[in-house]
């Protein structure tokens, strides 16, 4: 599966989170149009193959489209074999894993690994039959890329008795991984690890009751930077989250803008747009009975406060609830005996 370094260059755009490699008629209509659902709702770009028309190989709009995912997930199913084109955009992935470093990722679907990596039973036979008429070269690297994609550790449906939960499980690995892609963002600023390690701290990770932390220090201390890595470290682990914004000159002084700022942040949440609410009891409506992380950017009004986070009550057990601000609202945190960490 070697190729030259010249075909696959490091300095690409990355367009896609996910490159999704499978056989439509085996998982289009049920298993991937779940998935598509939940990564959607987590925020994670898939690319999506209806406008291509597919031939006997692949295209260089799909090559391309592998080319500029992060990570590929081969989804192994009965008829996966069936098809030269599956086929040769497994070879595609796994020279984007050698050359580029992709992630890959495995789904056997209704298929147990050992036939995907002896090309035998059911799976075998649908292999045999595309060889026909094919090369000896194409058939062996295509058994060289069966034999190793099988060796993938991946989700296996057969053990899963509730597909939903495979999937929300599939989900949460894929979100981990690209948070655990290495960012830019926060290059050069002194002391990071350390605030974070204090803050999760502060969180207390493994409690199930529900934690609001305040963030407090001086303008231009890359408070906001902290917050951002926290959310990005610990979003994956929630199945509800969000990081809402600076919250800088949104005032709060009637009825209707609270109902707006509410309307924004389960908007947020929810991923779903223009969530309507017609009362302020909507949020602990909505999340009293979810496990979900807020993280709310330069809040420089208490009233914000009320209006969005009033109680740990309004959120499911193991919530976790922050925000950052320049000033020090000890006498607010006392009163709702919460804690504040020091930047």
């Amino acid at each position: 599966m070697a190729s030259s370094s010249s075909s696959y260059s490091l300095d690409h755009v990355m367009r896609y989170h996910v490159f999704p490699s499978f056989h439509g008629r085996d998982v289009r209509r049920g298993l991937l149009s779940h998935l598509h659902q939940r990564f959607s709702t987590n925020g994670i770009t898939t690319f999506k193959d209806h406008n291509i028309e597919r031939g006997q190989t692949i295209g260089p709009e799909l090559v391309q489209a592998i080319r500029e995912s992060i990570v590929s997930i081969v989804v192994l199913s009965k008829n996966y074999a069936s098809s030269s084109w599956c086929l040769d955009e497994l070879l595609e992935i796994l020279k984007c894993k050698e050359a580029l470093g992709q992630i890959v990722m495995t789904i056997f679907y209704d298929v147990d690994p050992s036939d995907v990596r002896k090309q035998s039973g059911d799976f075998g036979s649908a292999f045999e039959r595309t060889c026909e008429g094919k090369t000896e070269d194409d058939k062996q690297r295509w058994i060289k890329a069966l034999a190793y994609v099988a060796t993938i550790a991946g989700e296996h449906s057969l053990n899963w008795a509730n597909e939903a939960e495979m999937i929300q499980k599939i989900a949460k690995d894929v979100s981990k991984k690209l948070n655990a892609t290495p960012s830019m963002d926060f290059d050069g600023m002194v002391g990071l690890e350390a605030h974070l390690t204090k803050l999760e701290s502060s969180l207390c990770l493994e409690c199930d009751e529900v934690k609001m932390i305040g963030i407090w220090g001086p303008a231009g201390i890359g408070k906001s930077t902290i917050a951002r890595d926290l959310y990005n470290q610990l979003s994956a682990d929630f199945p509800l989250s969000c990081f809402k914004g600076s919250h800088r000159s949104m005032p709060v002084d009637d009825y209707d803008s609270k109902l707006w700022l509410q309307n924004q942040l389960l908007s947020n949440i929810l991923n779903q747009k223009n969530v309507k609410i017609h009362h302020l009891g909507a949020i602990k409506e909505w999340l009293q009975d979810q496990r979900v992380l807020i993280i709310l950017d330069d809040v420089d009004d208490l009233e914000q406060l009320e209006v969005l986070v009033k109680e740990p009550s309004w959120f499911g057990y193991g919530s976790r609830i922050c925000w950052n601000s320049i000033f020090n609202i000890e006498v607010y945190l006392n009163e709702k005996c919460l804690s504040k960490v020091c930047c």
